[in-house]
């Protein structure tokens, strides 16, 4: 597939780019050489290929959700430097 100046320009206004005269001048014969590229891909026989939506198989990496007993609240709070035997103690952030 062709592209010409004119194409690319009218592809420009559409996606609300401003390009200068350069530009157009470098990126038109690239973007003919990136459609060229997808018509090379469109001969490839893909009969009784499985479309697919991720090029790489997706898998869950999370564990299962099992339900196992926590750490008693006194071994938590010993290594604590300050506690009051209900939770940690930190100084005030944003005052008293």
């Amino acid at each position: 597939m062709a592209i010409s100046r004119a194409d690319l320009e009218k592809v420009a206004l559409l996606a609300r780019l401003t390009l200068t005269d350069e530009e157009l001048a470098t990126m038109t014969p690239q973007v003919a050489a990136i459609l060229e590229y997808v018509d090379q891909l469109n001969a490839v026989n893909t009969d009784g290929v499985e479309p697919m939506a991720h090029a790489v198989e997706l898998r869950n990496v999370l564990r299962e959700d099992l339900r196992r007993t926590s750490l008693l609240r006194e071994s938590a709070l010993a290594s604590a430097p300050k506690h009051n035997h209900e939770g940690y103690l930190a100084p005030a952030v944003l005052g008293e």
